[in-house]
């Protein structure tokens, strides 16, 4: 029975729900003129969403709510508000780079703000419905914002590629839950789990559901062999839609595959070595066919690809410090590649997009600053030490070896080594080749960006030094 005490928990979800449907409406009755309003009632959104997230701490014990539908508790409350943060990095890095291409509309907010209430739910799931309806309200929102330059062709066709194999993902996903249901009897996760121990008979319908699982959890995760719509989504859509959907999702993807492997069927070990190979495969995929690219969007793309893996690394030690790690990297991850993405548009103007790596050519030369907070950037993601993505690196290496695969770790370190190139290819171009002409106009960024990319590339230090804070949240939230 539904009782006003399960609206509780829900508080933030339904506040977001409400202000994006307002602000739905009230962007109908602005001009193009004064759309700043919607740009900031959208950062005004996240910002009380995320205060709303915090009202009481993060949540130690696990609340439930609808049946246990709903589940709020340390990991939930920790992946909202860096999944809050990050949006909200990504909307100011956005605004020029839209206003130039004529694509500063409200559809764009609203999108986003749909996509954050489905990783929301997603990252709560206690049910595979509750999982299912969060999931699908964010693919259906990325779909859309992949799309939303209408007249670009390129865009377009990553916007149908994207929606094609989602929709192909979601349904794998859709049939290894089915399968959970027939061998368990159940679709809440917490009774899946209990259940596991009297499945008898139904233990070969148990492991199909898991590796389907595992093939979709791969596949929104764009884990290698299942990331052949990465690269050209993240290369076709809008380098401001890009800078969104490849970051926050991110741990969303986390918040997904935790919920269902630690928490539905994580007495099956057999996942732990599924994800260990595809671990492999995509640290051997991404870093390698990452060198050969010369368009940045797409060369990051393929470091994804590499990162996932790393990721996995934590994931497959099925440990609360695996999780804790995974965590952990998910999120440095996405404060790093939202940056990234943010350095492609401080460089964009109108009728340059600036996603050739040889549009970077000396820019230490005209701008060093900005060279320099990109340098911190591709450096973090690199792993170079003192830096934030070296600790985030190191915390799930430490986990695959505590959880006994040191082999893993080994193939993870030599597959770092590799990707370290053409990390350095990008630094290279920037402090080592002259200008070109075409790309040796001087740059007058928004204000906005300027600051907060100032800030996202001097984070990488700080939090490199600073980074057992963030750690400690994420081992209390997995109880580790």
């Amino acid at each position: 029975m539904i009782t006003a005490s399960d609206f509780i928990p829900l508080t933030p979800e339904l506040f977001l729900l409400g202000a994006a449907c307002v602000l739905l409406l009230v962007d109908l009755f602005i001009s193009d003129a004064r759309r700043g309003l919607t740009h900031f009632l959208g950062l005004l959104t996240l910002l009380a969403t995320a205060a709303l997230v915090l009202r009481d701490g993060i949540a130690g014990e696990a609340v439930t709510a609808f049946g246990g539908m709903f589940i709020r508790d340390g990991v939930a409350d920790v992946l909202k508000v860096f999944m809050l943060i990050v949006t909200g990095a990504a909307f100011v890095y956005a605004k020029p780079y839209l206003q130039d291409r004529g694509l500063f509309k409200g559809e764009f907010y609203v999108l986003c703000l749909f996509a954050v209430l489905g990783m929301m739910v997603l990252v709560s799931a206690g049910n595979l419905l509750s999982l299912y309806m969060g999931l699908e309200l964010l693919a259906l929102s990325s779909y859309a914002l992949v799309a939303i330059d209408r007249d670009n062709k390129l865009a377009t066709e990553a916007a149908m590629k994207y929606f094609v194999l989602g929709s192909l993902a979601s349904g794998m996903l859709l049939y290894g839950m089915s399968m959970l249901y027939g061998a368990t009897g159940s679709l809440d996760i917490a009774t899946i789990q209990a259940a596991l121990g009297s499945v008898g008979d139904n233990r070969g319908i148990l492991l199909l559901g898991v590796v389907f699982l595992v093939v979709g959890i791969a596949f929104k995760f764009g884990a290698a062999p299942f990331h052949m719509w990465l690269p050209d989504v993240y290369q076709g859509a809008p380098t401001a839609v890009t800078a969104f959907i490849g970051s926050a999702p991110k741990l969303a993807a986390f918040g997904m595959a935790y919920r269902l492997l630690e928490g539905a069927v994580g007495d099956v070990s057999e996942w732990r070595h599924m994800l260990a190979w595809l671990a492999v495969l995509s640290l051997a995929v991404g870093n390698v066919v990452a060198i050969a690219q010369t368009n940045l969007k797409r060369m990051l793309a393929y470091s994804t690809i590499s990162h996932v893996g790393f990721l996995f690394l934590g994931l497959a030690a099925g440990t609360e410090q695996g999780y804790a790690a995974a965590m952990f990297y998910a999120i440095c991850y996405a404060i790093m590649s939202v940056g990234a993405f943010a350095s492609i548009m401080l460089l964009a103007r109108k009728g340059f997009e600036a996603e050739e790596i040889s549009d970077f050519r000396g820019l230490n030369q005209r701008h060093p600053w900005f060279a320099f907070l990109i340098l911190l950037l591709m450096g973090s993601l690199a792993g170079f030490p003192p830096l934030f993505g070296f600790w985030a690196k190191l915390t799930v290496l430490e986990a695959a070896v505590g959880a006994d695969m040191l082999w893993l770790a080994l193939v993870a370190v030599v597959f770092a080594v590799i990707g370290a190139f053409y990390y350095l290819r990008v630094i290279r171009t920037m402090y080592f080749d002259a200008p070109e002409d075409s790309n040796n106009q001087p740059l007058n960024p928004d204000p906005q960006l300027r600051w907060l990319l100032t800030v996202n590339g001097l984070a990488m230090l700080v939090l490199g030094i600073f980074w057992s804070p963030i750690m400690q949240w994420c081992l209390r939230a997995t109880g580790a």
